[in-house]
């Protein structure tokens, strides 16, 4: 039976990189960095994301950019400094989806490896409530 969600591993092709976006616009922090050594396929870094195990090792990047991403929860009093975070670091933002009124705002960046993130205020539970109503408004 599943327990939940390990950990998420992303590649990168430059773990300094990668440590700057994911501590900068993540609010991350590193708790583990394998240094010349590689006890996996190679160099890696696991960061505590939110309380979520997230491990960035060197490698080739994505070929492309697609919608597939990674959704993290923010608060929205939040969306602006996060916001600022994100263009301090020079990264591309893209265009938010439409949305219905109340299904929550979000923050959509690719890093350079083509990596989507979204940053999104709202909950499974709000989303879900919103749709029952039915009507886009």
């Amino acid at each position: 039976m599943i327990e939940g969600l390990s950990h998420i591993t992303l590649i990168t092709r430059d773990l300094a990189r990668m440590t700057a976006i994911v501590e900068g616009a993540l609010g991350g922090r590193e708790i583990y960095s394998s240094g010349e050594d590689t006890f996996s396929l190679s160099r890696e870094k696991f960061f505590d994301v939110g309380g979520l195990w997230i491990a960035v090792m060197e490698g080739e990047s994505l070929p492309t950019r697609t919608y597939n991403h990674i959704a993290f929860k923010i608060p929205a009093s939040a969306i602006d400094e996060y916001r600022r975070r994100i263009e301090a670091l020079g990264l591309e933002m893209r265009e938010s989806r439409p949305r219905v009124e109340g299904e929550g705002h979000s923050l959509y960046f690719y890093d350079d490896d083509n990596h989507l993130f979204e940053l999104h205020t709202g909950t499974l539970e709000e989303r879900l409530e919103r749709y029952r109503q039915g009507v886009k408004s």
